[in-house]
This record gives C-alpha cells, sequence and structure tokens, in this order.
C-alpha cells in the first residue's frame, strides 16, 4: 500500500474487524496516574483499546469523498484478540455483506451472489468500500508495542490539553506499511486523543482523530473515531459507536462459516 493514498476501489469488507472486537474488557486494569504507566504500556492499551474478552454491539459508519458520501450500520460480536463477525444491516444493497475472522483466517460472505470468500493477506492493504481506512487498521494484525521501536517524545500541554506523546518507528522487518506514526493519548487517563500516520518518506499522510468520550456500559471511551487523509483534507471517514455490550455470551458457532452466511 501507498502510505499517503487509499485505494478508492470498493473492496469487500474486513476493516471494521478490530472495531468488531469490541472495546477493551480490561481497561479498569490499568492505573490512571501517567506515571504509573511505561510508554509499552500506554501503547498496549492504545491496541487493546477496542478488545476485550467479548462484546456485541452496533455502529455507524459514514464515509465522506469529493464525489459521494455514504453511510453504513453495521453489528459485530467479538471474541478474545482474534474471533469476530461484523455484518452490514444498512443500506438495503448492502444488507447481509458480512466478514468473519477467525483466527489468522478472514472470510467475507456476499449475499448477491450467495459466495464465501476467503481473503488473501494481500488484502490487508486495500480500502474497504471507498472509506479512508485500509484493512489492517482494524483487523489491527500489528502491534505498537511488538512492530515498532518507540519512545515518548512529549508530555504536557497542547492544543489545551495534557497529553502524552509516543513516536513509533517500524522495526526493519515488521509487516506494516508506515514509515512513523505517532500516538497522542490524554496523560489522566491514556484514551487517545489522535494518531497521525507518516509514510515512508516520513511525510504526514492521515490523521485520526479519538472524540466523543463518553460510557458506554459503564466504561468511559471515545465513541467517535475520524480519519482524515492528508492529500483530501476535504474528505474523511468516521465511525461512531452507536451501543455495545460488554462480557456476553458467545459460543464458537457465532463465529463459524455457516454463521457468516446467515
Amino acid at each position: 500500500m501507498n502510505g499517503g493514498h487509499c485505494n478508492t476501489a470498493r473492496t469487500i469488507p474486513v476493516v471494521i474487524l478490530l472495531l468488531a472486537l469490541g472495546i477493551s474488557a480490561g481497561l479498569d486494569a490499568y492505573p490512571v496516574l501517567a506515571e504509573e504507566l511505561s510508554a509499552r504500556d500506554i501503547l498496549n492499551k492504545v491496541d487493546d483499546l477496542y478488545r476485550g474478552t467479548s462484546s456485541q454491539g452496533k455502529m455507524t459508519m459514514e464515509v465522506v469523498t469529493e464525489h459521494w458520501k455514504r453511510t453504513l450500520s453495521l453489528e459485530f460480536w467479538s471474541r478474545g484478540k482474534d474471533r469476530s463477525l461484523i455484518r452490514i444491516l444498512a443500506p438495503l444493497k448492502e444488507k447481509g455483506t458480512a466478514t468473519l475472522r477467525s483466527g489468522s483466517d478472514l472470510w467475507n460472505y456476499l449475499p448477491k451472489v450467495n459466495r464465501v470468500i476467503k481473503l488473501p493477506s494481500s488484502m490487508l492493504s486495500a480500502s474497504w468500500m471507498g472509506s479512508h481506512f485500509t484493512n489492517d487498521d482494524l483487523v489491527k494484525g500489528s502491534r505498537f508495542a511488538e512492530d515498532y521501536d518507540f519512545r515518548i517524545s512529549f508530555q504536557g500541554m497542547r492544543d489545551g490539553q495534557d497529553v502524552v506523546e509516543l513516536t513509533c518507528i517500524p522495526k526493519p522487518q515488521a509487516p506494516v506499511v508506515w514509515g512513523k506514526v505517532e500516538v497522542v493519548v490524554r496523560r489522566s487517563d491514556y484514551l487517545p486523543v489522535a494518531t497521525r500516520y507518516y509514510d515512508e518518506g516520513l511525510r504526514l499522510a492521515r490523521t485520526m482523530a479519538f472524540t466523543h468520550y463518553r460510557e458506554l456500559s459503564g466504561r468511559l471511551l471515545p465513541t467517535v473515531m475520524t480519519l482524515v487523509p492528508r492529500d483530501k483534507p476535504g474528505e474523511k471517514t468516521q465511525i461512531a459507536y452507536d451501543e455495545i455490550r460488554f462480557d456476553v455470551v458467545l459460543s464458537d458457532d457465532v463465529f463459524s462459516l455457516r454463521n457468516l452466511q446467515q
């Protein structure tokens, strides 16, 4: 993938899978004060923010480009870090399209042709249905603390907020597409404020903003993520959580190929 440009081809869904993995059921395990967390701990918290033991919920994706705008309603189920199912509820022409992650395998179901497709790893760098997200963004095959060398590069007030900024440089053999990533979190609770992605030439490619902090099922979280490409400032993709339940009982059947086609 070219780090600065999103493929606008309408590829089949995989990208939502990190969101589908649910908001972390382990957030409360982290201490409150920033000085008590190492850089590694902070990055692990950010990576695990939308993961959990299990979750089920609904979300809305809005894609705005120069030529068109579209909104998708989605439902998801997740268990652990590698089991998830996401299904499109609306609009009608895409209703029933679904994506399953089971271990390292990724599958799509296309109801219009009643076909299940296994996705190759090369699809991780593709965009999803014209959005500005890549599949890898939300499948999240990579992890900051494992695939990058990192350091705390700033602590203090910025834009009216007390923040901690971490700079991440990819390790030589890491399966990532970015030349550098900057992660900004609130100093008080380590919830993310922004993530800035740079291409291999270290030019800013896009920015992810985290907003609308509110409680969902008793947990304070940023419930809206907005991704803006640097070369297309008038465009964006926004994902918002509408509802979520944590620690729900989900059997193996939920994450089966049979259920993918329901």
